[in-house]
């Protein structure tokens, strides 16, 4: 996911895209640990995209001036 796909969607979007890649994170780490995942490079990726959007939803706080 590029950053300007995720500047792009609104703050309830990133909300919900971040519950949603954490949770198949766990996932992907599940299958990591029973052996089952054909590439670990996925997980740095998942990792890197949830990263992104825990950075624009802090810039968007920021520019509401509702950070803590």
């Amino acid at each position: 996911m590029k950053i300007k796909e995720v500047r792009d969607l609104s703050t309830d979007e990133l909300q919900q895209k971040n519950r949603e890649l954490v949770e198949e994170l766990f996932r992907l780490r599940l299958r990591h640990a029973a052996g089952q995942l054909d590439s670990p490079a996925v997980l740095g990726r998942l990792r890197r995209d949830i990263a992104r959007i825990k950075t624009v939803l802090v810039e968007k706080e920021v520019a509401r001036g509702t950070a803590q």
